[in-house]
């Protein structure tokens, strides 16, 4: 079992950021994990793409985790992405980091990523017009940053994906054992 590669003081993890928390399952949960995440970064997209919904399946749905993401944007693509994701509809996020996760190859290394997001937006239904007064946003960026310089000044990421379980900081992609095998001691 992996061990916590440091720890945060719990309050302070889940006082308010500059962004409202995205985040699925019940407030009060017993146990909370939070993953500050790069939407360029392969180890993310490999966690979201193979064990991100059997989480949510296997504690999320069932009441016992509250998982929250937070965006800690390597480069400016990164930005963009998490940035598109903020200005999607109401209830939009989740899917929206999912698409990008999923189809993560064809615009976080294509030769024009801007073309490439503006395509994938389309899919999540953006206007060229939409698309581009998100990406113009500039007190969208600079919280998205904030969320960044937030989480490497006062809880230690400086890599992703980084977790928190219960305040606990863990590094790299995990597989569902792996935090099962964190999870259930605490439930």
């Amino acid at each position: 079992m992996p061990k916590p590669d440091g720890e945060v003081d719990i309050a302070k993890l889940m006082a308010p950021g500059p962004l409202p928390e995205m985040a699925v399952g019940k407030a009060d949960a017993p146990v909370t994990i939070v993953e500050y995440m790069s939407m360029t970064c392969p180890h993310c997209a490999h966690f979201h793409n193979t064990t991100f919904d059997a989480v949510k399946q296997k504690y999320v749905e069932t009441g016992k985790v509250r998982f929250i993401l937070r965006e800690f944007p390597f480069d400016p693509r990164a930005a963009a992405a998490f940035m598109l994701a903020r200005c999607a509809p109401e209830g939009q996020y989740f899917p929206m980091v999912s698409m990008l996760f999923r189809q993560q190859t064809q615009w976080a290394a294509a030769e024009n990523g801007r073309e490439a997001l503006l395509q994938m937006s389309k899919l999540a239904g953006f206007t060229q017009e939409s698309f581009e007064k998100c990406l113009t946003d500039q007190k969208l960026l600079d919280d998205v940053n904030a969320v960044m310089q937030k989480g490497a000044k006062e809880f230690g990421v400086n890599a992703t994906p980084t977790f928190f379980i219960n305040g606990k900081r863990y590094s790299g992609d995990m597989s569902l054992e792996t935090i099962s095998a964190l999870v259930d001691p605490l439930l």
